[in-house]
Order: C-alpha cells, then structure tokens, then sequence
C-alpha cells in the first residue's frame, strides 16, 4: 500500500501475545519511508499471537494466525490509511496454527496446526472473508528426535502457481505431504515426499522458473536442495549447513529466494546467511549479522526488515552493506512483511 505521500508504504509487523508467552499486543504496522528505510509507527490491532500474516492476492484483506493452544484464523481489514479492522474468526481445528497459504485466485485459505499436526482448509467468499472449513488433514508419524519429533508437526502449507496443488511441510515426520484441492476444497491426497531422518522440516519454497525447491531442516540446522518432479513429488539432491560457519546450537526459520541470492535467518548464531546459486545448488557466501532470534525478515527496496523476536524489535538494514539504520520497538515479534495493495 502507498499513500497519499508517495514515498511511504506500508509494513505489516505480527507478534506473540501474552496468550502463548510472548510481549506483543498482536499485529503492528508501520509506515516506510521509501528514500531512507525509516520506520514510523501507524497503528495495531490487539489479537491473540498472530505470528503469520498472509494478504489477500486482490482485496485488502489479511489473514492472521491465532498461534494458541485453541486454534484459529482471523480476517483483518486493512484500511487505505493502514488501520486495521477484524473481520471474524474460525477455529483451525489443530493447536498452534503458525503458517497460511492462500490460492492465487482468492477463493481458498490453508492452515498448517504445528501440535495438532494436521492442515485446514477454508472457502472465502467474495469480500475475502473465511465462511467454513472445508477440509481438515491429519497427520500421523514421529521421527527420530523425540523432543520435537514425538507427533507429527505441520509447519508450512504450498500452494503452487495453479492454485490446486498443496504441499504440506511436517516437521515431525520429516516429510512433505502433497494434496489435490477438490471442487468443494476438499485435499484429495496426492504424495508423500520422505526427507533425511531428523530433519525436521520447516518450510518449502520454490525457485521459480525451475523445478528446484528448498527446504529449511530446523534440526539439523540444514538447507536441504530438492527437485520436484512430477509435481507435488520432491526428491532429495543436496543439504548443506544452514550457515557459512556452522557450530553450536542453530534453529533455522525463515527462508526467501531474493533476485538471485537465497537468505535464510537462523536463531542461536543469530544471523541472515546469504547463498549464491551453483546450477541448482546454494553455496553459502556471507553471513549478515542480526538482533537475538531473527524469526523472520523482507526486502523491501533496498532495506531488509527483521523481526527480531527476543529484542522485541523489528531492524531496518541497508541491503548493500549491512549496515542498521534502525531499530522498532515491538513485544516479540513473530513476521514482518510490506503490504501489497
């Protein structure tokens, strides 16, 4: 979104709340001054720890992530002002909801449940807004890690580009579950995609225009390169540590293909480490220091924003050379992200 002052979009700041032991008051938002990167506060929304934030692909809507023990999505109208309304909320039907993924054509929403370790699926009507779920899969399993891989745990749902394929990241049975979106929004299952053992996926993302995708290990503190083929199916080619000098406790998060460099953030060392392509390989080539547990983080321009949760800030860096430009005060910090519309 710009404003009426050209130079200014604005960014879209969730947090964890104290209903899942987080300092935040639920989502923020910021202007950004587009010439220096500078932040400025513009409003909130009180919402119990929406620490996942998806737009809508056309209307300006937003769909939040109520990561607690209960459950549940809620829709947010986004004002040309940047001020945000509720719209409603639905139960997820698993525990910890912590990602959503939308249909490019706006008519379905996904829901990964991390400890009810299942995936929802929601219609949308016509003004964007989540009417009823119309699937919910659960996932059974375990993996070699016990204290994180006792259960299945899905982190991440995929939609791919037609909108009908939906991959499910489950971190603990380190596996990539793929489904077929049905006519009423029913997943029709499709494959099951099995990863090194202990793994402990955490999120997928496509490169696009090939048939590669890249996988975060969270456990293994990896960064797993695989080939999707047929669709739906991946296929394990590489992994390789999830830092430039790996060592110590690492538990990996976000990750993002940017132009033609690849950036994963990862807690304990504390840290955006930056990739280059070799063919279809990442190789790790620098590795950008952040404030404590980079969660995650956008480019916007030439800035890079970081929700760096246990600062309790997000950071403004200078893409070139790394440099801070600011710090934002905001409780526990899950996701940041411009707004599109």
């Amino acid at each position: 979104m710009t404003s009426a002052n050209d130079d200014r979009t604005l960014l879209i700041a969730g947090s964890y709340t104290a209903a899942s032991g987080g300092s935040g008051e639920g989502i923020g938002t910021f202007w950004r001054d587009a010439r220096t990167g500078e932040l400025t506060p513009a409003g909130s929304l009180a919402l119990d720890s929406p620490s996942w934030l998806t737009p809508h692909p056309a209307l300006p809507v937003l769909y939040a992530v109520n990561e607690t023990a209960e459950g549940a999505i809620t829709a947010v109208a986004v004002g040309e002002d940047g001020t945000l309304s509720a719209l409603n909320s639905l139960p997820t039907g698993g525990a910890d909801p912590c990602h959503l993924a939308i249909t490019p054509d706006g008519r379905y929403l996904f829901c990964a449940n991390y400890s009810g370790g299942s995936l929802a699926a929601f219609a949308l009507d016509q003004d964007g807004v989540p009417t009823v779920r119309t699937a919910l899969v659960q996932h059974r399993g375990s993996g070699p890690k016990t204290e994180r891989q006792e259960s299945a745990h899905v982190h991440m749902a995929v939609v791919d580009d037609t909108g009908t394929l939906v991959s499910a990241v489950d971190l603990g049975t380190d596996e990539i579950r793929s489904y077929r979106l049905g006519e009423e929004g029913e997943l029709i299952p499709l494959s099951v995609s099995a990863l090194p053992s202990g793994t402990g996926p955490r999120q997928l993302i496509r490169r696009p225009g090939t048939s590669h995708a890249y996988i975060v290990g969270e456990l293994a503190a990896s960064l797993v390169t695989v080939r999707e083929e047929p669709p739906g199916t991946f296929t394990v080619e590489s992994s390789v540590p999830a830092t430039l000098e790996p060592g110590g406790e690492n538990l990996p998060a976000q990750l993002t293909v940017h132009e033609d460099r690849l950036f994963l953030s990862n807690r304990g060392p504390e840290r955006l480490t930056e990739f280059t392509f070799n063919a279809a390989l990442p190789q790790a080539v620098a590795d950008h220091r952040t404030g404590a547990w980079p969660r995650h983080f956008s480019f916007v321009g030439e800035h890079c924003y970081v929700a760096a949760q246990n600062a309790d800030a997000i950071q403004a860096y200078e893409r070139a050379n790394w440099r801070l430009i600011g710090s934002y005060p905001i409780g526990s910090p899950a996701f940041v992200c411009p707004w599109p519309h």
